[in-house]
C-alpha cells in the first residue's frame, strides 16, 4: 500500500469532522477486491447456533437479511479498518467487546427496550463480532436488531394504549421519580420492571405537555401522533438501515468520525454538503427520538437569529405560519424535508435549548426565513472598538472570521480577484492600520474550520516563513506544512508578515479544526495571546472513500502543532480563560465515545523565550479585578454555576405540582441573574424571561452593523490587549 496521505486530502478541513467530500483511492478496482482473498465457507466458533436463518421484521413483514452487496461491502470495510485506519488497532476480542457495547448503545442508549435477559442471550457474541465481520457473517447483527424492533413495537403499543385510555386517568400526583439519564442504569430485569419504566416515561411525557399549558385533549392528540409516528418509523426500517447501524458499530469502535454511509445516506450527505448553504443553515443528526442541531453554518438564518445553538433539540416544525407538527420520533430525513423549503419562505421551529438544565424540557419557538448563504455573508468583517483605558481613549481593531473560506470555483475559472479569507483579512488589516488602531483581535468564536490552506496562509500574515502544522499519517510518516502562501510559492518570493503589532486570538468551545491549527501555531510561536474558552479538540483528518455500495468516511491522519502537541481532544487551551455560556460537558471532542487521545510528536521548531510569561501574571490579575465588577462576566460565571448545580440533579419528580414548583424556581433564578446584570448596566428589568427573546429579536432587526461595545467578551479582550501594550511599554 502506498502512502495514502496527501496534501490533497488536507485541502479542506471542516467543522467537527465533516470533510468536503475528500476522495482517496485505496486501490479498490472493484468492490470484490477483498472478498476474493477470503475463504468462502468458514463458520466462526460458537456463533452459528445463535441464529441460522433470516429474520423477519414482524412490524412490516419485511425480511431483514443482508444481501450480497452488503456482505461484500462489509468485507471491504473490515479490510479498510484493519489496514488503513490511523490507529491500526488489533482485531481482537477486546475490540469486539467495544463493538458489542456500541451496537446495543446505538439501538437503546437509555436502556429502555432491551431486557437483561436479551443481553445475556447475545453475550456469546461479545468477543466474536470482528471474527464474524471478517468472514461476512452479518446475520447475528440482524437478529439483535430484530429483537430491538420487537421491543420497540411492544413499547409503542403500550404507550398508544395508555393514550387511548385517557389522559385524565394518568396519575400526576405520584411521589415517584424517574432517572433523567439512564445511559449507565441497569437493564430492566423483567418484563414487569420494563413496563413500569415505560409507564413512568409516559407520565413524564404527559407532565412535560401539561407544563407547556396543553389541555388533556391537546395532549392526547399530540402524544397519539407522536407514538403513531414512532410506529410508522418502525414499519419503514429496511435491511439497509440495519446494515448501516450494524456496520457503524464497528466503525465507531475506532473513533467517532469513522463512519459508513449507505447509498441513500451518501446521496443525502452529498446533497447536504451542497445544500447546507440553502434553507436555515444548520447541520442536523438523530439523537434518540429527537433531531439535534450539530452545528450552524456561519451567516446562515439559524446563526444570524442568535436564538439557536448546537445541541438544541427540535420538538416541532411549522411551515409558513401553519400548524406546528410534532417531529419527535420521526426519521431524520422526514424532519429535514419539513425544515427545507424555498428561499424567502418562513419556518418555525420549537426547540429545547441546550442551555436548559438537564431534565428541563421547556421549549421556545424561533421563526426563521429560509435563505441562500452567499460567500460574502461568510466573509471576514472588521470593526473598531473605541474605549477608555487608564484614562486615555484607545482604538482596537476587531476582525471577525466565521470560517476559513476559499472560492474554489473562482480559482478553477482563473478568476484573478477570487475571494479568500486570507486575501480579505489582508485588506482589512491595511484598513485597520489606516484607522491607527492600537492592536488587533482576531475573533474565531464559533469558527468550526474550513480550508486548511487558508489557515496556514493566515499564519503567514503575522509570522515569517516557517512550519505551520504537522500531520502524521497511519504509517507514522510526518509531514510539516509551512505558512508560505501559494502566491509567494509561485513567485518564489520571501514571505514577510504584514502585521507585527499587538495581537490577541479570541476562541471558544465551538472553535474547531482549522481554527485550532491557526490559534495553536500563534500560541506556539508566542505571536499572540489566546483568550476565551478551551477549543473543541478536533484534531483528526478524514477522507471519504467511494465504495460500490455507499461511502466510507475514514480517519487517516492526525494534526499536531509545531510544538509537537496534538490538537486532538484537548484543543487549544487559552492563556486567559473566560467562563463559557454553553455547557462544555455537552459539546467537545472529549465527550465523544472512542475519541482518539491527545499525544505528542517531536517539535518542528526550537523552543524560544516566551515574551508573555513575565507579563501574564499581571494581565491575569488585571483581568480578574476587572471581571469581578463586570456585569457581563459576573452573569456568565453565576449562570454557569447555576446550570452546573441543576445538572447535578439525577431524577425528575412525576408529581405535577412539584414539577411546576421546580420550573418556576428555575425560571426565577435565571430571571434574577439577568435582572441583576441589567440593573448593574442601568437597563430596565424584565418581567419574565420570554421578554428577553422579544428584546433580542427587536435588537437584531435594528442592528445590522456589528456593535462590539455590546459584546462583553470583546470588550474584556480589548482591555487585556491594552493592558499588554501598557505593560510592555514600561
Amino acid at each position: 500500500m502506498k502512502n495514502i496521505f496527501t496534501k490533497k486530502t488536507l485541502s479542506s478541513v471542516c467543522a467537527f469532522g465533516f470533510t468536503s467530500a475528500l476522495l482517496l483511492s485505496l486501490g479498490l478496482s472493484t468492490a470484490n477486491t477483498f472478498a476474493e482473498t477470503l475463504p468462502s465457507t468458514v463458520t466462526p466458533k460458537n456463533t452459528e447456533s445463535i441464529i441460522d436463518k433470516k429474520v423477519t421484521n414482524e412490524v412490516n413483514s419485511k425480511t431483514l437479511a443482508p444481501d450480497e452487496d452488503q456482505i461484500i461491502t462489509s468485507l471491504n470495510i473490515f479490510e479498510i479498518l484493519r489496514r488503513h485506519h490511523y490507529l491500526k488497532l488489533p482485531i481482537d476480542a477486546k475490540q469486539s467487546e467495544i463493538v458489542f457495547d456500541s451496537y446495543f448503545k446505538s439501538l437503546d442508549p437509555q436502556r429502555s427496550f432491551f431486557l437483561q435477559s436479551d443481553i445475556d442471550e447475545f453475550a456469546p457474541l461479545r468477543t466474536e463480532f470482528f471474527r464474524l465481520l471478517r468472514y461476512g457473517q452479518l446475520k447475528q447483527g440482524y437478529t439483535i436488531y430484530q429483537r430491538y424492533l420487537d421491543r420497540m413495537q411492544e413499547r409503542t403499543n403500550f404507550l398508544i394504549a395508555k393514550v387511548n385510555n385517557g389522559i385524565d386517568k394518568v396519575d400526576i400526583n405520584s411521589d415517584e421519580t424517574i432517572l433523567i439519564d439512564r445511559e449507565k442504569a441497569p437493564w430492566p430485569q423483567s418484563a414487569a420492571e420494563q413496563k413500569d419504566l415505560w409507564n413512568k416515561q409516559f407520565i413524564d411525557d404527559v407532565l412535560r405537555l401539561k407544563l407547556a399549558n396543553k389541555t388533556d385533549e391537546e395532549i392526547k392528540s399530540q402524544l397519539s401522533k407522536r407514538y403513531n409516528n414512532q410506529l410508522k418509523r418502525l414499519k419503514q426500517i429496511s435491511s439497509e438501515d440495519v446494515f448501516q447501524t450494524y456496520i457503524n458499530a464497528f466503525a465507531s469502535s475506532y473513533d467517532p468520525h469513522t463512519e459508513y454511509m449507505s447509498p441513500e445516506t451518501a446521496e443525502n450527505f452529498d446533497i447536504n454538503m451542497s445544500l447546507s448553504l440553502e434553507g436555515i443553515g444548520a447541520v442536523l443528526q438523530s439523537d434518540n427520538d429527537y433531531v439535534k442541531i450539530v452545528r450552524l453554518v456561519p451567516a446562515g438564518p439559524a446563526a444570524k437569529s442568535k436564538q439557536i445553538a448546537p445541541a438544541d433539540r427540535i420538538v416541532s416544525v411549522s411551515q409558513d405560519n401553519g400548524e406546528m407538527v410534532d417531529v419527535i420520533g420521526l426519521r431524520l430525513d422526514e424532519v429535514v424535508k419539513k425544515i427545507r423549503g424555498p428561499k424567502g419562505s418562513k419556518v418555525e421551529l420549537e426547540i429545547i435549548p441546550a442551555s436548559n438544565a438537564p431534565g428541563d424540557l421547556t421549549t421556545k419557538k424561533v421563526t426563521l426565513v429560509r435563505d441562500a448563504i452567499k460567500l460574502e455573508d461568510q466573509a471576514a468583517k472588521k470593526s473598531v472598538l473605541t474605549l477608555d483605558h487608564q484614562g486615555k481613549s484607545h482604538k482596537v481593531g476587531i476582525i471577525d472570521l466565521p470560517t476559513f473560506y476559499l472560492d474554489f470555483k473562482g480559482i478553477k475559472n482563473n478568476k484573478k480577484d477570487y475571494r479568500s479569507s486570507v486575501r480579505d483579512i489582508k485588506k482589512l488589516i491595511a484598513e485597520l492600520q489606516k484607522d491607527k488602531v492600537d492592536g488587533i483581535i482576531i475573533d474565531l468564536r464559533n469558527n468550526g474550520g474550513g480550508s486548511l490552506q487558508e489557515a496556514t496562509d493566515l499564519i503567514g500574515l503575522f509570522l515569517p516563513m516557517g512550519p505551520a502544522v504537522q500531520v502524521r499519517d497511519s504509517n507514522g510518516q510526518i509531514a510539516v506544512l509551512d505558512d508560505v502562501s501559494a502566491a509567494n510559492k509561485e513567485a518564489n518570493t520571501v514571505q514577510k508578515p504584514i502585521y507585527t503589532g499587538p495581537l490577541i486570538i479570541l476562541v471558544n468551545r465551538l472553535s474547531a479544526s482549522a481554527s485550532e491549527i491557526f490559534a495553536g501555531a500563534m500560541q506556539d510561536y508566542n505571536r499572540a495571546l489566546i483568550v476565551g474558552g478551551q477549543t473543541f479538540g478536533k484534531g483528526t483528518v478524514q477522507s471519504v472513500l467511494p465504495l460500490k455500495h455507499g461511502e466510507f468516511k475514514l480517519t487517516v491522519a492526525k494534526f499536531y502543532r509545531v510544538s509537537g502537541q496534538s490538537t486532538q481532544n484537548k484543543g487549544v487551551v487559552p492563556d486567559i480563560d473566560y467562563p463559557a455560556i454553553i455547557d462544555t460537558d455537552q459539546i467537545g471532542e472529549n465527550i465523544l465515545p472512542q475519541a482518539m487521545p491527545w499525544d505528542t510528536i517531536p517539535a518542528a521548531i526550537k523552543p524560544k523565550t516566551n515574551p508573555f510569561v513575565p507579563v501574564l501574571p499581571k494581565l491575569q490579575q488585571a483581568h480578574d479585578a476587572r471581571v469581578s465588577n463586570s456585569p457581563d462576566f459576573v452573569y456568565y460565571k453565576e449562570r454557569a454555576a447555576l446550570v452546573k448545580k441543576l445538572s447535578e440533579e439525577k431524577t425528575l419528580s412525576l408529581n405535577l405540582e412539584k414539577r411546576k414548583q421546580q420550573k418556576a424556581q428555575s425560571e426565577k433564578d435565571f430571571l434574577a441573574l439577568e435582572n441583576t446584570r441589567r440593573a448593574a448596566k442601568g437597563d430596565k428589568p424584565l418581567a419574565k424571561l420570554d421578554d428577553l427573546e422579544k428584546e433580542i429579536n427587536e435588537q437584531l432587526e435594528k442592528d445590522q452593523v456589528p456593535q462590539p461595545e455590546k459584546d462583553g467578551y470583546l470588550v474584556e479582550t480589548a482591555n487585556i490587549l491594552l493592558d499588554y501594550i501598557d505593560t510592555t511599554k514600561k
